[in-house]
């Protein structure tokens, strides 16, 4: 059964479809107008093993934020319908990623109770035209509208570019891990309750 789904979602400050293959071959088509996060979400495609397709048309002439949350609802959104309520899967993923002088890790739990932990301190206020508070943004929309109990946390380091990019790569692979079918499971939620 094919792991798939795409969402739409239009408002009156952004339009954007995204859709995403978790058995993929690491895909990345990304479009959202902001150069450096269509870096980090084809960075996030690349070491989560899915593919990943996103276009977002936000209102770039006030800021950043719009497009970046929002991309955030939908990417998770969409994870989450390919996911299926969650059946089959290892449920629980970790990664610890060093970049440089930075190392991040990130531990994901797909538990229905979404939650994040963010421990990450930017160095720089912005990366180019990028406010870093926006990371913060992506990951606690993300993890709200996946489902996700998400704690990330940089243990150390100081170029900002690098605990962005560590951040991305740690959440993929811990996601990645989460979302591996389980033998185990014999396809139902990994979870006591019977559901998640």
């Amino acid at each position: 059964m094919a792991r798939t789904a795409e969402v739409v979602r239009n408002t009156k400050e952004t339009q954007i479809s995204v859709s995403v293959d978790l058995d993929g071959s690491s895909v990345s088509d990304v479009q959202t107008g902001i150069g450096f996060f269509d870096h980090m979400l084809d960075s996030f495609a690349r070491h989560g093993g899915i593919d990943l397709t996103v276009r977002t048309e936000g209102d770039l002439h006030i800021d950043f934020h719009h497009t970046v949350e929002d991309t955030g609802i939908v990417i998770g959104q969409a994870i989450n319908k390919a996911l299926d309520g969650f059946k089959g899967v290892r449920r629980f993923g970790h990664a610890y990623i060093p970049m440089d002088e930075t190392l991040t890790r990130c531990a994901i739990d797909l538990s229905n109770r979404p939650y994040l932990i963010w421990n990450v301190a930017f160095k720089t206020p912005k990366i180019g035209e990028f406010d870093t508070e926006l990371f913060k943004e992506f990951h606690h929309a993300f993890a709200m509208n996946l489902g996700a109990c998400v704690h990330l946390e940089t243990l150390y380091g100081d170029n900002s570019h690098h605990i962005a990019e560590s951040g991305f790569k740690a959440l993929a692979r811990a996601l990645r891990t989460a979302v591996e079918l389980d033998p185990k499971t014999h396809g139902h939620a990994p979870s006591t309750k019977g559901v998640l």
